[in-house]
């Protein structure tokens, strides 16, 4: 095991997980889109190599979801639609200028 720090000062996760049962999965609700949605901008303002956007197994809340979280701001945004990722990436653009 190697031990190592990370290049990103901000790290997006974005819970993407399927249930087989019926009870209820981020992945449900917009949370696939929200996650291009976030890559994307990311690209389009040029965060990277600062910001890392990456797909996330279940975070725990599903009830709540979709859930995206940034750390290690320890952020989480929950009820996440497609409509708010120009909300979040705000919130990115003020923890990058910081």
């Amino acid at each position: 095991m190697k031990k190592r720090t990370t290049r990103y000062k901000v790290h997006i996760f974005i819970c993407t997980r399927q249930r087989d049962d019926e009870t209820k999965s981020c992945a449900e609700g917009e949370a696939p889109a929200v996650k291009e949605r976030l890559k994307t901008i990311a690209e389009e303002r040029g965060w990277k190599p600062h910001v890392r956007v990456s797909e996330s197994g279940c975070l725990g809340v599903c009830a709540a979801g979709p859930n995206v979280m940034i750390y290690p701001q320890k952020i989480w945004f929950t009820g996440v639609r497609l409509d708010d990722c120009d909300e979040i990436a705000d919130e990115i653009e003020a923890l990058l200028s910081d």
